[in-house]
This record gives structure tokens, sequence and C-alpha cells, in this order.
């Protein structure tokens, strides 16, 4: 039996009955069972084309079982998840195999008698794969949440915004393999150099369409390997999330506040724009996150962060006031790094109702914070208004010595009133929300 399956059932297993988070529980499983190389490679691959897939992969299963999928004994319906996307998504894994290793699946994790029915269901699925039956149109939002394995909350939300076309687009697009970006540590290299130095490495680099400063990889194996990482050339992150520091207006000699810092991505971009000139007060709840701040910083030879156990909600008067720029980069729904985090969206809509009223709590707190004449950069990675103008619209009715004020970013999108979402469809980016706004003199 193939240890990458089973590792990889286990960290489904754990996903559905932890509530884990897929990539900490898969990077937590591979660890445990001692798998690496290409193992882990096609433990991943299986772990996220599941939770991707996983309700068009239970509309299959459901035509060739007996059985409705959600009345299966777990963890059976997760072993039939993971043969039918061997079968329907890996065209290197002989059917055969696929239906084989499932089987065995089943028998190891005591469910014995189970094994007959996953070996007819998956034959079944294998011998009808190219005619395969369709998935009912008449409902629309029905159709999407299937097709592209997105709950029925969230296509209903969209539609209006954005129309069939867009919202069809941008489900395509978070079930697509985001692009692997870095951001250039120019206080340790340049862009060409960098480049040259992961082509000789075997990386396939290129620079990034239109954020300066980062760079797309690909082939880069085990990217902390990498002596380019090792040593802090670069930093891993998106380019909405890059655009932060530039639409924030960030320069050398700034004193500026990252309130919901970890994992320290923002406040290491704002010190490179800084030159590592001036200084970053990076805060968290909690000090293991903290610590990894401060290893992220020694790796990037970042000397102007220094961190601060702080709630974001709570009060501290000795910062009043005493800031240039703040970031509330706010926790979130997560909706617009379902590509990344593609378990995101099987999380129970009431527990994002709650988001809204810690991120006004945490805004309305770190406006405090500004200097006059200062600059408060309010940002998330979800999509959701709620979670974004309805936010910044409610706290700017609240403070009239605040107001949105025009950023500046590069071309395509160039000038922006103030505030801006960025979706995987229209920028390449992940869903981002960024909103400039000025503290009155």
């Amino acid at each position: 039996m193939s240890s990458a399956r089973e590792t990889a059932l286990r960290v489904l297993i754990s996903c559905r009955t932890n509530g884990a988070w897929a990539d900490a529980a898969l990077q937590a499983q591979l660890r445990r069972d001692g798998i690496a190389g290409l193992d882990a490679a096609l433990c991943s691959r299986l772990v996220y084309g599941v939770l991707q897939n996983q309700l068009l992969l239970d509309h299959y299963i459901g035509a060739f079982c007996c059985q409705r999928p959600d009345h299966l004994q777990p963890p059976l319906l997760d072993i039939l998840r993971l043969g039918a996307y061997q079968i329907l998504y890996l065209d290197k894994v002989p059917d055969r195999a696929a239906v084989s290793e499932s089987v065995e699946l089943a028998k190891h994790f005591k469910r014995g008698q189970a094994a007959g029915l996953v070996n007819a269901v998956l034959r079944k699925l294998a011998q009808n794969k190219n005619d395969l039956p369709p998935i009912p149109d008449r409902d629309e939002i029905r159709y999407l949440s299937i097709r592209y394995s997105h709950p029925r909350w969230l296509v209903k939300r969209l539609l209006p915004a954005l129309g069939r076309d867009e919202t069809e687009a941008f489900l395509a697009a978070n079930n697509s393999v985001a692009p692997l970006t870095v951001q250039v540590n120019p206080l340790k290299t340049s862009a060409e150099t960098l480049l040259t130095e992961l082509r000789e490495a075997g990386v396939t680099a290129r620079p990034h369409a239109w954020v300066p400063g980062c760079l797309e990889l690909s082939g880069t194996g085990d990217l902390t390997a990498l002596p380019a990482f090792r040593e802090g050339r670069f930093l891993v992150q998106d380019p909405a999330a890059r655009l932060v520091s530039l639409a924030a207006g960030i320069a050398p000699g700034q004193r500026v506040l990252d309130v919901c810092a970890a994992p320290g991505g923002k406040s290491f971009s704002a010190s490179f724009a800084m030159e590592n000139q001036g200084s970053v007060t990076a805060c968290d709840l909690h000090e293991n996150k903290l610590v990894r701040i401060r290893q992220g910083a020694e790796r990037l030879g970042v000397t102007c962060v220094e961190t601060a156990a702080a709630d974001g909600r709570n009060f501290r008067p000795e910062w009043q006031e005493a800031f240039d720029t703040v970031l509330v980069d706010a926790p979130c729904s997560g909706l617009g790094i379902i590509r990344k985090k593609p378990d995101v969206r099987y999380k129970k809509a009431d527990d994002l109702f709650a988001l809204p009223v810690i991120q006004s709590a945490i805004l309305e707190n770190a406006a405090r914070y500004v200097k006059p004449g200062g600059i408060l950069l309010y940002s998330t990675c979800t999509i959701l208004p709620e979670e974004n103008e309805q936010i910044t619209d409610a706290f700017l009715a609240e403070h009239s010595d605040f107001a949105r004020e025009t950023a500046s970013l590069p071309a395509p999108i160039g000038k922006v009133e103030g505030q801006l979402t960025f979706w995987p469809q229209r920028h390449g980016t992940d869903g981002f929300y960024i909103c400039r706004m000025k503290r009155h003199p």
C-alpha cells in the first residue's frame, strides 16, 4: 500500500473530524509518517485535489453507489474520494492501481466489510469516466456549486455582484494552481541577480507581469532548501499583499505599526520599502508567532522590525498618535485565498458572522495610533463587502478626521480612488481588499 495515499487519508480525516486546516495538518502528518520527495508531492496533490473537487467527486460517487455519499460511514467516503480523484484527474495513475489501493485502504482502516463497495463503485466510475453523468443545470446555483465545489451560499452571494460569467471565472480560478510569487529582498540582492541565481539552481523564474520587485517561480522543489531562501534573498508573498506597502506609501525613516502582523510578510515588505531605516512594530497575540516573525527578520537581514505582544482591540496609551503608518491586515474569512487554502470554502457561513465585529473593533482601536497627517491602511484577504468596504464605510462615517485617499499602484492598476478589491480572475492575484485612509493634519 502506498504510504502517500495512507497519509493523505489521515489528513482528510483530521480535516473532517478535528476541523484542522489542510496545510497545517498535511505538514504535520508528512513529518509524523516520514514522507518526503515524490511521495510527499503525491500526498499533497491528493489532499488538495480532493478538497478542491469534493462536491463534484461526491456527485460522481453518488451516481455509482447504492447509498448517498453523505450516508456513508467515515472514513469510507474519504477513501472513495481519494480513489475517484485519482481516476478522474491523475493520468499517470492507472485506474486499476487507484481501485486496488483504495480497496487496501478500506481494509487497513478496519473497513474490510466495505472493501467490496469501494471496489464496485470505483470500477464503475473507471469504466464510465468518459461518459460521466451530467450535473443538473436547471438550478444555476446548484450547478455552479457542484461543478466547482463551492458552497451554495457563496455562489448565491457572488451571482448578483459579478454576474454568471465572472462568477464562474472566479470559481474556476479558485480551483487552479496559484503561481508561486516571491518578493526580492533589496537589502541583499536585486531582481536581475536573483533571477540569474535561481535559474542556475534549476528554478524556472520570471519577473512578475506588473508588480515590481516580484518574481514568479516554478520547479522549485523544496523551496526552503534553496540557498537564496535560506540566506534571505527573497520573501514568499502574493502580489496583492506586496501592494500594501506601495498603497500605504511607506518610505525610509518612518515609524510603522503592523497591528495583525503574523506571519510577518507585510512587516518585512514595509522594511524593504523603508530601506531598513526607521522602525516597524509587528504585533500578534501569540508568542510563538512573534518568534517566527523574529526568525524571519533574522533570515532576511531586517533589523528595523521589533515585535510586541498585543491584542489589536486593546488600546496601548504609549502608542497614541505615534505612528506615521498603521497597517491593519484584519483577521477575515479568507475567501480570497481559496485557491491556496481550498478547505476555506467548507467552513460554515455562520462562523463568519462574528468577523465584522472583530474587524471594526481592531480598526477603531488602531486609528488612535495614527499621527495627524498619517496613513491608516486596512486590508483583508477576502472579497465579501461586509468585511471590506462596509467596514471602512462605517468607520469613516464615525471618524470625520479620516478620509479615503488616492493611492498610486503599478500599471495596469494605476490610481486607486481610496479602495480596491483584487480578484484572481481579474488581476491574477489573491482575492484581496486594500483601503488607504489619511488622518487630517
